[in-house]
């Protein structure tokens, strides 16, 4: 990919732009988008963990996400491999990721988790927790074998988002993110397709918005004011890439509002083509609709810096360089704050190191066998 010297200079100088997320100032507008890795036995992340981040974090990414960690409640998850938030050995761990990322001029939020719905029956770390979510639905539509919720399980799991974000910050982590998005546990409330409920926590937007909203408050009463709380949502979920919380700004509007307002101080907006309008009749991308309606800094992800849904990346598709001029052009226009990199930064550690240089000439393609190193 060619690249004038001008067009380098400009990419560097919008950038490199520090930006404040409440009491956090994170030094460049590059997040490390989260992605599942798998690489934590027991739930524990070790040594390759602390090098995989601080690596990256060296390179000049400005705020690392971690990967999703299960946060304390035993449907959380269903893998012994995907690190956990909860444990003293599992923290240990990860006071070590964010004491070295910290020594390499970086910051770093962890992302608490509860897939909810999607967990199958009878898998690690806790074989005999059921899968729970709003009305006992799957994402796929399907009626699985877990449970609806009781108001003692939504309790539970208030509870443990808030202990996690209470960890993050004793441990030296600089903010949380909250996973709502993609058609996991926080998701499937916010979703009228997996949430049939007839409670407070079921209905129009505003009541599925309820359980996603005490999390959030329950988290900043957890943590110092100046602690940010950063929330992840989607339209699209794993199982139903065309599903929407929202068809018009107006509805979107009412989800994120009482999010807004029970202390939500940054919204991460997950697409898969960071490009692509959100709404008829206007430009703006989803992190840009999340901005306007809510006033908060918004986090734009979504294929940045390649050709291709990462989605294909799954399915063992490469994905060629595309070049940011686009994105540029709306960071400098203020549509959106930040911007997550997934694959690129998968594939490439020096990739923030590269793009902040002006040296796109050195920007690898997206190899899917990065897949089976992640290194």
């Amino acid at each position: 990919m060619t690249v004038t010297p001008a067009e380098s200079s400009r990419a560097a100088g919008i950038l490199s732009r520090p930006v404040s997320i409440n009491g956090l100032t994170v030094p460049n507008r590059i997040v490390m988008a989260p992605m599942t890795r798998m690489f934590s036995p027991g739930g524990v992340p070790g040594d390759d963990v602390v090098s995989y981040y601080s690596r990256r974090a060296a390179a000049g990414v400005g705020l690392i996400v971690t990967e999703g960690t299960y946060v304390g409640h035993d449907s959380a998850g269903q893998s012994d491999r995907v690190p956990r938030f909860h444990g003293e050995e599992q923290l240990a761990g990860w006071a070590k990721v964010a004491e070295a990322v910290h020594a390499a001029g970086g910051t770093i939020v962890p992302q608490l988790w509860h897939i909810g719905m999607v967990r199958k029956a009878g898998e690690p770390p806790y074989a005999d927790a059921p899968a729970v979510g709003p009305s006992g639905i799957r994402p796929d539509g399907t009626e699985g074998t877990g449970k609806a919720m009781t108001q003692q399980d939504l309790d539970d799991v208030i509870a443990a988002f808030a202990e996690a974000a209470a960890a993050a910050e004793r441990i030296g982590f600089d903010g949380v993110e909250l996973h709502g998005a993609h058609g996991y546990l926080i998701d499937q409330f916010l979703w009228a397709g997996t949430n049939r409920r007839t409670d407070a926590y079921g209905g129009d937007p505003v009541a599925r918005t309820k359980f996603a909203a005490e999390i959030v408050a329950a988290v900043r009463e957890a943590v110092s004011p100046e602690f940010p709380v950063i929330f992840r949502y989607s339209q699209w979920k794993q199982d139903a890439y065309d599903a929407r919380l929202a068809e018009t700004p107006e509805e979107l509007e009412s989800i994120l509002t009482p999010l807004a307002a029970a202390g939500v101080d940054a919204f991460h907006a997950s697409t898969r083509r960071y490009w692509l309008p959100e709404f008829d009749g206007s430009d703006l991308n989803l992190a840009g609709w999340t901005k306007k309606l809510t006033g908060k800094p918004a986090i734009t992800v979504g294929s940045v810096g390649l050709d291709g849904d990462f989605l294909r990346g799954f399915m063992g598709e490469g994905a060629p360089v595309k070049g940011i001029d686009n994105l540029l052009d709306r960071l400098e226009s203020e549509e959106f704050d930040l911007v997550a990199v997934g694959r690129a930064l998968l594939q490439d550690p020096e990739w923030a190191a590269k793009v902040l240089a002006g040296r796109f000439d050195d920007v690898k393609p997206y190899d899917a066998a990065a897949l089976k190193t992640l290194s």
